[in-house]
């Protein structure tokens, strides 16, 4: 199938109308990508971006986010030129024997949505059967359901209401602060979960976060997400920052429950104003714009936030796999939107970070690499070779583990309900806390991913 977008021969030499071009420079970009990953070099840490600062300018969150970028590019591309790479990191940084992606190296700086990352990218690799690990590895359902399980736990009805705090240890500098994009994590494993494996108590879940969400006020009426608010405040004092991969981690999991519920109310509605209004905030004349802190007078955005349009053309396109109907509003806008980040890079497949200004402003990392691999994909989501996300009726071959996540040297209390997933275990409805110990680390102070 032809794309339907003029061609553009800008800094790329990119025919955005030809999937073999679209590879080719794809190809090249995820190279330059990898350049900025040393993990597998004498001496480093597997899984991770240089980091966290003075180390590096890379959080932790932020690996996990490079692996869900690889994987995606396999699924889309076919190239398995850092399969192995990506299926070493991941495990490298699960956290075994708890398998939970909370290593405690890491606890410093460890939130809700930074553990959230790594587990949507555990979810992505079942859900596009990517290279399973070995069997006496951790898989990637079993994975993607013990950070939904932590996460689950924390669900915290002391404050606000209910939620869950942005940060997870007690210590951390941002524990008193509830946040959307955690809340959206929890929200988007739970509808994936409850796709792959046809258990209604991640959808329900999945209710339950979302419901939370809007009642509290992050979500207004008009589909604007915000931030997030202080509990010692009742979570009334909303921070209306906006940032482009709260609103896109939310249209995913929306996605996902329109697809598992066959279109239903309100999941419909839901995602059709989500789904408008992201356009609108985020891509102003058809380019994706970080609005919250790329200004058109100065960049403030941090490191963090130089990622998100990444994950903002990612997940759009995955939501394309799940509700087809939305492919005539979301696939021109993505199709301009590369336009510009093509016109934003060198030939040699570097690309800067702003994407409306038709030129190359050589504010490059990592992040900005991600954005550029991830608007490239995204034209090829339609494409036939691209499969929709199995489930475990559809051909998911990963091993789950609903009862996964917790510390086996805590004691912990669990709820089975019927209906088994294809670990054959219900997942669990009851779940203890884990009293977090040891000390700890004053951390520094963050946005969103990105200050506070």
């Amino acid at each position: 199938m032809a794309l339907a977008v003029a061609p553009v021969r800008g800094a790329l030499n990119v025919d955005l109308t030809s999937p073999g071009s679209i590879n080719n420079i794809a190809k090249q970009i995820a190279a330059n990508l990898i350049t900025y990953y040393h993990g597998d070099e004498p001496g480093q840490t597997p899984g991770i971006l240089p980091g966290p600062p003075p180390a590096g300018p890379y959080y932790w969150w932020e690996g996990g986010a490079l692996w869900g970028t690889m994987i995606d590019y396999w699924h889309y591309t076919n190239d398995t030129t850092y399969n192995n790479k990506a299926e070493d990191a991941m495990l490298f940084q699960s956290n075994a024997p708890a398998n939970n992606y909370m290593p405690p190296n890491w606890t410093a700086s460890l939130g809700n949505d930074d553990q959230g990352f790594w587990g949507m990218s555990a979810m992505l690799a079942a859900e596009t059967t990517f290279q399973n690990p070995p069997p006496d590895k951790p898989q990637w359902l079993a994975l993607a359901q013990a950070v939904f399980n932590t996460q689950a736990a924390r669900w915290d009805t002391e404050f606000c209401n209910g939620g869950l705090r942005w940060q997870i240890p007690l210590a951390n500098n941002g524990y008193n602060y509830k946040n959307s994009i955690a809340n959206g994590i929890l929200f988007n494993m739970g509808a994936r979960l409850a796709r792959y494996t046809n258990n209604d108590t991640y959808a329900q879940w999945a209710a339950k976060a979302w419901d939370w969400t809007a009642a509290v006020g992050y979500i207004d009426g008009d589909f604007n997400i915000y931030d997030g608010a202080h509990v010692e405040k009742n979570c009334t004092d909303i921070n209306k920052a906006q940032f482009s991969y709260t609103a896109a981690v939310f249209i995913q999991g929306l996605g996902f429950m329109y697809n598992y519920t066959d279109g239903k109310e309100p999941w419909n509605s839901r995602l059709t104003a989500l789904t408008k209004r992201t356009l609108e905030v985020f891509f102003p004349n058809g380019v994706a714009v970080e609005v919250a802190c790329e200004l058109e007078s100065i960049n403030q955005c941090t490191t963090d936030m130089l990622s998100f349009k990444g994950y903002l053309h990612r997940f759009l396109a995955q939501t394309l796999k799940v509700a087809p109907e939305l492919k005539d509003t979301v696939m021109p806008v993505l199709k301009s939107s590369a336009e510009g980040m093509a016109k934003a890079c060198n030939p040699d497949g570097t690309c800067g970070f702003r994407w409306n200004t038709g030129s190359y402003d050589g504010n490059t990392g990592a992040g900005q690499q991600m954005n550029a691999l991830g608007a490239l994909m995204s034209l090829l989501v339609l494409e036939e070779p691209v499969l929709p996300p199995v489930t475990n009726l559809t051909g998911g071959t990963s091993i789950g583990n609903a009862a996964g996540g917790g510390d086996p040297d805590v004691d912990t209390t669990f709820k089975p309900i019927t209906g088994a997933d294809r670990a054959g275990a219900g997942i669990l409805t009851t779940l203890m806390l884990v009293t977090m110990v040891g000390t700890l680390v004053w951390m520094s102070t963050r946005l969103g991913e990105g200050g506070k």
